[in-house]
């Protein structure tokens, strides 16, 4: 008549997953964005949510099919296309190397104007393709989701979520804007650099200048880039007295990929969550074929080089300089590279097409990382404590970099100046100078000591606003403030005049007071 006991137990532990479990709507970026979006659909997918995310035809990184969560793919290409993205790093390697200094600077502006306007012609239309599919948004009604998730990087989900009225999550680093916490928070020009400047937050008069030039020039052309393109959709599809912008503005939760080991200290708002470096984890053990070329090492140990999945290959009379750095380590080698092999490449050098990279720089062999700057890599470094020699191709690469130098945790060399000699250089400061690993290792004690994981923390809110549908109450209506009320120009104005007023009227009484005393004077004379 009765369960065991063990039965009761293992019916329990199907049953309440199941009762608590939400609906995830996912609009990702793809590329390496994906990367650590996919981290959050399968820690999701553990704690018993059905996730569907949403991909276009011609998806580079997101796999139609997985365990981890259910597909919608539009019948679109989305512009997430490997070739597109190789090519246009292709291009930027030929600017940066011209080393023709402020041509080569607004020519690479120029160049990443053009792709990034492409790019988001391409989503819009993909949404497009969607909003006009009447079946498909009435299956997204119908299906009753609890959140949509995105990546604001671009603005598909953010226009979803608002089209569907549904709570807004972001995992982000970035907006279509620049860096997110420019879109949300305070954000003075005075110590908060804007990223790609490259500049501290201890800022010179010069530098701030800069900054404050640089910031004036960025968000001009971030509008000129998508403004045409979101704002036709949210005049169409939302509302056409709207700003595209405000749209991401009201998001509910900004789960940001920033941890301050990293970021300079800055102003933050009530509905930001901190997640940096939550992709990370223990390394697991090495294949057997690359335990054993670690091992082999010997006391000198083992230098990692990857240059992230955009750059797979580089022109061959670069990898041959860098090939022949390495040949004359008295290190081991792992590079990840997909190009031709070098004719410099020595026997010290081990050339794979992919590598356990996490595994890898968490071993005790592992000496140095070469790196592209990428911030998935970078947290992976920082957690498990090994320094960095930086070559930065694109994006927030450099100024990424940038803040890694002056924690001075790594070295920064430009693609242009790098050839053999001034490589193996700089790679030996860093070997051979104990601070930077010792500096790198203080950044990982301050990252690890936190009373729950950083994905913990992420996943907590994201189920926080599932089951609260949203969270207004941490989100400022700051952003719907017409600018001169924002930095209160106005009330400034308003107490100017009233203080002006004050003057007039205290200057016209003691003007009529001499006159009074003048005109009895002249009375009693």
């Amino acid at each position: 008549m009765f369960l065991p006991l063990a039965s009761v137990v293992s019916l329990l532990a199907v049953v309440i997953p199941t009762a608590s479990s939400g609906k995830v709507l996912v609009f990702p970026h793809d590329g390496s964005h994906w990367v650590n979006m996919k981290v959050l659909v399968e820690g999701l997918h553990l704690k018993g949510h059905a996730v569907t995310v949403i991909r276009a035809m011609d998806s580079w990184y997101i796999s139609e099919s997985s365990p981890h969560y259910n597909t919608i793919t539009v019948d679109v290409a989305g512009g997430g296309d490997e070739d597109f993205f190789r090519l246009f790093v292709s291009e930027v390697i030929k600017i940066k190397r011209s080393k023709g200094s402020a041509w080569a600077r607004l020519a690479l502006d120029l160049e990443l104007k053009d792709k990034f306007f492409e790019l988001h012609r391409k989503i819009c239309e993909v949404i497009v393709h969607m909003f006009e599919n009447k079946d498909l948004m009435k299956s997204f009604q119908e299906a009753k989701y609890d959140v949509v998730l995105t990546d604001p990087s671009n603005g598909g989900g953010v226009l979803l979520a608002h089209y569907l009225g549904l709570p807004l999550v972001f995992n982000a680093r970035w907006t279509v804007h620049g860096e997110a916490h420019f879109a949300i928070a305070p954000s003075p020009l005075s110590y908060v650099p804007l990223p790609p400047s490259e500049l501290t937050d201890q800022m010179t008069f010069s530098e701030r200048v800069q900054n404050v030039v640089f910031y004036t020039m960025r968000m001009h052309l971030y509008k000129q880039t998508v403004g045409p393109h979101y704002s036709a959709l949210t005049s169409r599809y939302i509302d056409p007295d709207v700003s595209y912008f405000s749209l991401f503005q009201a998001a509910d939760l900004w789960l940001m990929r920033v941890d301050f080991v990293f970021e300079f200290p800055r102003p933050t708002m009530p509905n930001v969550v901190y997640m940096g470096g939550f992709q990370c984890k223990p390394a697991k053990p090495l294949p057997q074929h690359l335990e054993e070329f670690v091992q082999s090492s010997g006391e000198h140990g083992v230098i990692i080089m990857s240059l992230g999945t955009l750059i797979g290959e580089l022109p061959p009379d670069l990898a041959e300089e860098i090939a022949a750095a390495f040949a004359k380590m008295p290190q081991k080698v792992i590079w990840r590279y997909k190009g031709e092999r070098p004719a410099t490449l020595g026997n010290n050098t081990l050339m794979i097409d992919w590598m356990p990279q996490n595994d890898l720089l968490g071993h005790p062999k592992i000496k140095l990382f070469v790196s592209h700057g990428g911030t998935n890599g970078i947290y992976e470094a920082i957690y498990h404590g090994v320094p960095i020699v930086g070559i930065p191709i694109v994006f927030d690469q450099a100024d990424n970099l940038s803040r890694l130098r002056a924690k001075r945790v790594a070295k920064v060399m430009n693609v242009a100046d790098l050839d053999r000699q001034n490589f193996q250089e700089v790679i030996q400061e860093v070997l051979n100078e104990p601070s930077y690993r010792m500096n790198m290792q203080r950044l990982s004690r301050l990252h690890r000591d936190q009373p729950i994981t950083p994905l913990e923390r992420a996943l907590f809110w994201i189920e926080f606003v599932m089951r609260h549908k949203g969270a207004a109450h941490l989100r400022t209506e700051s952003y719907k403030m017409p600018w001169y009320s924002y930095y209160s120009v106005d009330v400034t104005l308003f107490l100017l005049t009233v203080v002006l007023l004050v003057i007039l009227l205290f200057a016209g009484l003691i003007k009529f007071c001499f006159r009074l005393c003048f005109k009895r004077k002249q009375k009693n004379d």
